[in-house]
């Protein structure tokens, strides 16, 4: 008898201590993977190796490295969870519906609003590194 998907599931639940968080690790690395495979989140992973070492050079301090690299792995994270919101609601059924489109703006709506911190973030620093003589 083949295990039935929901059975797979309920595997995950019992386990507990270090085998869970062991097979949880794999199932990040596979949902890193699967959001290699969209175009947005390329784009900002590849944005973030320019980015975050560029931190360390334009932060004022650690706290500012901080920042300015946090504000960048959020728009990574916000991008993955707008992608899973897609993903769910496109397993649910290609038709279009008034629910669906709404949660897919408001996931590119949180991801807006994360570019917006960033780039404010970034402007910000990248201001006082270079446009402030004092």
């Amino acid at each position: 008898m083949t295990p039935q998907p929901h059975e797979d599931v309920t595997a995950q639940k019992r386990r507990t201590g270090l085998s869970r968080m062991w097979h949880a690790l794999f199932y990040s690395f596979a949902g890193l993977r699967a959001g290699w495979g969209e175009t947005a989140f390329r784009q900002e992973a590849i944005a973030s190796v320019v980015l975050v070492p560029l931190a360390f050079w334009v932060g004022q301090g650690w706290v500012e490295t901080a920042l300015l690299i946090g504000t960048v792995v959020l728009v990574m994270v916000v991008e993955l969870l707008n992608t899973g919101i897609e993903t769910a609601i496109d397993r649910i059924g290609p038709e279009w519906h008034v629910l669906s489109k709404r949660a897919k703006d408001m996931g590119s709506a949180a991801v807006l609003l994360s570019l917006l911190l960033c780039s404010g973030t970034w402007i910000a620093a990248l201001w006082m590194h270079f446009g402030n003589p004092a």
